[in-house]
């Protein structure tokens, strides 16, 4: 094997968008806080749910205003 073969980098997965790599480091945040006992994963989930519907609904009200 050639020095440029070696130092090559070998690829093990598909490369993740910067979104996807986002979603996997917060998941595995709050799977440690929720093991650790510093916070429930159900309830940061359902607190989550309601902050995103909150959001959306926000949005889509902002929407409506803008085309009247």
């Amino acid at each position: 094997m050639g020095k440029s073969e070696s130092s090559r980098r070998k690829i093990t997965g598909k490369e993740l968008s910067l979104q996807d790599e986002l979603n996997i480091k917060l998941e595995a945040l709050i799977e440690m806080l929720d093991y650790k006992g510093l916070l429930s994963k159900k309830e940061f989930e359902r607190r989550a749910s309601m902050k995103l519907h909150e959001i959306s609904k926000a949005r889509a009200f902002e929407d409506l205003e803008q085309e009247m």
